[in-house]
């Protein structure tokens, strides 16, 4: 045996004894990527399969990393979970979809009413409508900016009568009072809008893109997904890098106290966190009932867990880390379909995934409290 192989061993053997759960990470690491390889190469694992599980990862993983960078900066500027985060999510997509009906509605024998209430009952479709970014791109484009001023406001109200009041209770205080926020904007959702879940986009046009031994198709939808998520998400980093707004958000990150001393003005960058974040927030929950069609009270609350363990797994405070670990979140959700048998099974995949990472990096992804 050559001195490298012995090396390679002892480290092999030194990482099991140490730290089992990272030595179990990496043999099923290896294990999968082995049978990849294999089930590709024999043709068990169609290429375009796997290209269509990356390819919706991918997209799911964008949400999760948009909507989790908002729950991220509201952790590391006022140092609490948000439990309302989910229904801000469901809030914007709600208020960005009604615009959208609204607009696209207009001149048809529809009620204002019905339209404005995103069709609740069945009293008008978005088949009827013609609703999908190639037919109404003005809509879509309207509903969005409408989402994320909705969930900005939202965020700014509820900052102003609940949580600045709290500003200097403990995170346990804060967490309970978000869980009622959360509670409470959900059921006025149900209130107003009704408990059905609606399709909200008819059938959308998209591209064939021909791989090996099949076909990958992106829809218009889920490339809209795409850009709009990038282009926000580098929107965040030039405002977090190049300005002072930036500077200062990252200054209060890391030392509060220190911040205040230095002059820096607390409240106006609490303010400049609730809005960005809550634009965000907005905007992720549009953009994930667009890309999926379908739009219902509790899509934000069930996608909050994901979101939690997105930004866990990236290292909760860290802007990068959020969107790190919402791509690997989504990748894992989607790709481990390739060897579970159910759908059902791809939730529970992704959280092992998670905590077998946190095992062998507990500070995260991107460890370090830090906005970016």
């Amino acid at each position: 045996m050559s001195q490298s192989s012995v090396s390679v061993f002892d480290r092999g053997t030194r990482l099991l004894r140490e730290q089992p759960g990272a030595a179990v990470l990496w043999l099923i690491a290896v294990w999968l990527l082995l049978d990849l390889v294999l089930g590709l190469a024999s043709g068990r694992i169609a290429v375009s399969r796997v290209a269509t599980y990356t390819w919706d990862g991918i997209t799911l993983g964008l949400v999760l990393g948009l909507a989790g960078v908002g729950l991220s900066m509201t952790y590391s500027i006022l140092n609490f979970a948000n439990f309302a985060h989910g229904d801000y999510i469901t809030a914007g997509a709600f208020s960005g979809w009604s615009t959208t009906y609204l607009l696209s509605g207009l001149g048809s024998n529809a009620s204002i009413g019905s339209l404005i209430l995103v069709g609740a009952g069945g009293t008008v479709f978005a088949g009827d409508l013609g609703i999908n970014v190639a037919a109404q791109p003005l809509a879509i484009i309207l509903g969005l900016v409408v989402a994320a001023v909705v969930t900005v406001l939202l965020s700014l109200g509820m900052d102003r009568v609940v949580f600045k009041p709290l500003r200097n209770e403990e995170g346990i205080t804060l967490l309970i009072a978000s869980i009622g926020i959360a509670l409470t904007v959900r059921y006025l959702i149900v209130f107003v809008f009704q408990q059905s879940t609606r399709g909200v986009t008819a059938n959308v046009p998209g591209w064939k893109v021909h791989i090996v031994d099949g076909v990958l198709n992106v829809s218009y939808h889920e490339a809209t997904l795409f850009i709009v998520s990038v282009a926000l998400m580098l929107g965040v980093h030039f405002v977090l890098q190049s300005t002072k707004l930036g500077k200062a958000m990252r200054a209060m990150a890391d030392n509060k106290d220190l911040a205040q001393v230095t002059g820096i003005p607390t409240e106006r960058v609490v303010r400049a966190t609730w809005i960005i974040g809550g634009a965000l927030t907005g905007a992720s929950g549009y953009l994930i009932a667009l890309e999926r069609g379908t739009l219902g009270y509790n899509l934000g609350w069930l996608l909050l867990l994901l979101i939690f363990a997105a930004v866990i797994l990236g290292g909760i405070g860290s802007i990068y880390g959020a969107i790190g670990g919402g791509l690997v979140i989504g990748l894992a959700s989607k790709v481990s379909l390739i060897w579970l048998p159910e759908a059902s099974f791809a939730r529970p995949a992704a959280f092992l995934i998670m905590i077998l990472i946190l095992i062998y990096k507990p500070s995260g992804l991107f460890s370090g409290r830090s906005t970016a």
